[in-house]
């Protein structure tokens, strides 16, 4: 069982950043594809980003391409989202999730998830 708790949220100006990280226990952190995604107000969750278990191989939605980064330290069992040139829309609840298949952009592919941490970006 893998306990996820994310942290790193808050409010930023537009153009601004941040960074998000999600930390691992209860697992073995580098068994796990990890995702990154985000659930807006009056909006269905949808995917952000994900990881595989070695870092290598990334995929991102293409609303946050060029500006999103993910990573991961498999020693420090932490996911971290790196969150730059922010747009008030992407105002959410951002959730990291594992999962023990690679490169998922379903939710129900993932099989733990975090408490989220809310983002919010004014204009």
């Amino acid at each position: 069982q893998v306990q996820l708790v994310e942290s790193g949220g808050g409010l930023v100006q537009a153009g601004g950043s941040l960074r998000l990280s999600c930390a691992a226990s209860g697992g073995t952190f580098s068994d796990y594809a990890m995702g990154w995604f985000r659930q807006a107000p009056g909006k269905d969750r949808e995917f952000v980003t994900s990881i595989n278990w070695g870092g290598a191989i990334t995929y991102y939605a293409d609303s946050v391409k060029g500006r999103f980064t993910i990573s991961r330290d498999n020693v420090k069992n932490t996911l971290y989202l790196d969150l730059n040139s922010l747009k008030p829309e992407d105002t959410a609840v951002y959730y990291c999730a594992a999962s023990k298949c690679t490169g998922q952009r379903s939710g129900s592919e993932y099989d733990y998830w975090g408490q989220g941490t809310q983002v919010t970006v004014s204009s």
